[in-house]
């Protein structure tokens, strides 16, 4: 299989207007003869859904939440990246577009990273006409603050609730289209199956989940917006409900998945505390802006405070190790995720970790609050210190915050091309749910920035290419296609009914975290790999052979969903390591520890793996497939990354 990412000929800066010129376009009268599906109500489908709506296509939207409001995309803290330059402090698009592909450490697009930093610029126009409330300096302009990885300040936020702020505003674009009839919306409602007719994607097979009742719905073309897969390793700051089913079951009818062992990170969490937790809490990035990060310089000095035999307080600052400010000086503690993940792990390993368990490093904003007051770091952080307080019963004011790195955000996900068309005709996928425009690591406020950009300005131009060329004849849910959809979801239903084993999904889901964390999360190695890849697999056979699903399918039955996407995560697990194990180079989030500098900085192999990894489905337990999509580097020189 060959790769055609079709990316425009031209100079990089001019590669997105000549190519919106040259796609073919679909007459208004026309646009009413079109339907178009779109999965999930986050940034990225909640943005398309309204765009499309407003266009004139017929919308069909899908989310799995009683309201597309409660979208994942709602839990973002920290702010939006945006090439404005307000702060005339040498940014520019340009600027943007190296800071992401150096961040993603060189494994991403560069005409898909140039145009999401083009597009940027516009975003934020949007969502300021929409209402959504940005944070103002005195004089009313819009203000901006630093996030990890650029020396500048572009990031746009409202406090620390920036995705919620973000997916009010195109809430309330998509309500008035379903007030006009343009979009019809599906709460509750899970996809479970892609339906594809002549080789071209043309519906889905969903799940009631009030009633259990299996439906299909039928268009032209599909869109999936339905977020990442970090819920693989059970503990992460996703919200219980993230999944990855949808992007999964798309896969296993033919879509690439593309770099699934890209995760991120995330620096900034606080840290586990014990079995019976669920999910866990994210700190926003923004806070390293004002506060620093430490650990007691030594071992000793580590082991009295873990023991209760100092406070924090009783540490001088000559036995404090501001490691982020003395490694990285250049950046400091605004270094990217995966750089200070990585290090906050090496501190711990060292045995100089904070908390009881020894595994977290302190956020301190003592500095901060002497240089500044407490009233202004309450007005920027006050939502986030009063979060953390309510969690671990300490005052972060007086107290410095403890953090420690959690999964965040998944990098991988389905292949797509520069019109964000996955490999099958008719099947998009934008936001988190692609790969696209964030190479080996995110930088932090990219996802939103991402999300709406893929939502308000790239899928509207090109899924338009795509109908313009096919006809409007529609396709009814009697095809046979779909009928032989739904029974394979029935089906599978029944199995996961008929089991009834001695453990319970999450029991399941657990195991599956612990391993995926222990040997494939912030650090792995072959011989883990090929352990995990092993455990995998049993855990997989124990699964089908002894979960037990109480219920049926006709009502709300909230351990059948769980199943069903645990189910996927079991195999998709499987394929992350597969693609860790196939990497032979450490890069971004993706650290190989056989693969480092001497200085434990992430090694490339940019003679080998300067590529693409997009995997094809083969079977449940059968090897996949790996096709290659190269990577080429006209704009930016390959490197080694230094933020010191």
């Amino acid at each position: 299989m060959i790769l055609d990412s079709k990316i425009p000929e031209g100079p990089l800066a001019e590669k997105w207007d000549k190519h919106k010129f040259n796609v073919k376009l679909v007459n208004p009268a026309n646009k009413r003869k079109y339907d178009v599906i779109v999965v999930g109500t986050g940034l990225a489908g909640a943005s398309a859904a309204a765009t499309l709506g407003e266009l004139g296509y017929n919308v069909k939207a899908f989310c799995f939440q009683d309201s597309p409001r409660r979208a994942h995309s709602i839990a973002a803290q920290g702010g939006i990246n945006a090439a404005k330059n307000y702060q005339n402090d040498g940014d520019s698009v340009f600027r943007l577009f190296y800071d992401t592909i150096k961040g993603g450490d060189y494994r991403a697009r560069e005409a898909n990273v140039y145009r999401l930093a083009q597009v940027s610029v516009n975003i934020i126009d949007q969502c300021v006409a929409q209402g959504v409330p940005f944070a103002r300096e005195y004089g009313g302009l819009l203000a901006n603050r630093s996030f990890g990885g650029a020396q500048v300040s572009r990031t746009f936020y409202a406090r620390g609730q920036t995705g919620q702020q973000l997916l009010l505003g195109a809430y309330s674009a998509l309500n008035r289209q379903i007030a006009y009839g343009k979009v019809k919306m599906y709460p509750r409602t899970e996809m479970l199956d892609l339906v594809m007719v002549d080789g071209k994607a043309r519906g889905i097979v969903v799940r009631n989940l009030v009633t259990g009742k299996i439906e299909s719905h039928s268009a032209h073309a599909v869109v999936l917006a339905t977020g990442g897969y970090g819920n693989v390793f059970f503990l992460s700051t996703n919200a219980m409900g993230s999944n990855a089913t949808a992007a999964w079951r798309a896969h296993k009818k033919g879509a690439l998945f593309a770099n699934p062992c890209f995760t991120q990170i995330h620096p900034t969490c606080i840290p586990v505390s014990g079995d019976y937790q669920s999910k866990l809490t994210l700190m926003s990035e923004s806070l390293r802006n004002d506060g620093r990060v430490w650990v007691p310089k030594t071992v000793e000095i580590a082991q009295r405070l873990r023991k209760g035999e100092i406070r924090v307080q009783d540490i001088k600052e000559e036995d404090r190790d501001y490691y982020l400010e003395r490694k990285y000086p250049a950046f400091g503690n605004l270094v990217p995720r995966d750089v200070a993940s990585r290090n906050a792990k090496l501190m711990c390993d060292e045995g100089r970790g904070v908390g009881a368990s020894g595994l977290a490093v302190f956020l301190d904003f003592a500095d901060a609050i002497k240089r500044e007051g407490q009233p202004a770091i309450a007005a920027k952080y006050g939502n986030l210190f009063d979060m953390y307080a309510k969690i671990t019963d300490e005052n972060p004011y007086e107290n410095p915050m403890r953090i420690y790195p959690a999964v965040h955000y998944t990098m991988g996900g389905l292949w797509v091309d520069y019109n964000l068309m996955t490999n099958i005709p008719g099947l998009y996928a934008t936001g988190e749910c692609n790969f696209s425009d964030h190479g080996a690591n995110r930088l932090g406020a990219s996802a939103l920035m991402q999300g709406l950009a893929d939502g308000y300005f790239v899928i509207p131009y090109t899924i338009g290419d795509y109908l313009a060329q096919n006809p409007t004849t529609k396709v009814t849910t009697d095809h046979p296609a779909f009928k032989e959809a739904e029974q394979a979801v029935i089906a599978k239903n029944n199995q996961l009914l008929s089991i009834n084993g001695t453990r319970t999904v999450d029991d399941f889901h657990k195991a599956l975290g612990l391993l995926m964390w222990d040997y494939c999360g912030m650090a792995r190695n072959a011989e883990g790999l090929k352990f995990a890849k092993q455990e995998i697999r049993k855990l997989r056979d124990e699964f089908w052979r002894d979960v037990k699903v109480v219920g049926v399918n006709e009502e709300l039955n909230i351990t059948l969903e769980k199943a069903n996407r645990v189910a996927d995560f079991l195999e998709l697990g499987e394929l992350m390591v597969d693609d860790a194990l196939n990497r032979n180079e450490s890069c971004g989030g993706h650290f190989r520890e056989e693969y480092q500098t001497p200085e434990n900085e992430a090694l490339r192999d940019d003679e080998n793996y300067a590529y693409v990894a997009a995997w094809e489905f083969t079977g449940v337990g059968n090897d996949a497939i790996l096709h290659k999509e190269d990577l080429k580097f006209e704009n930016v020189k390959l490197t080694q990354r230094s933020y010191k």
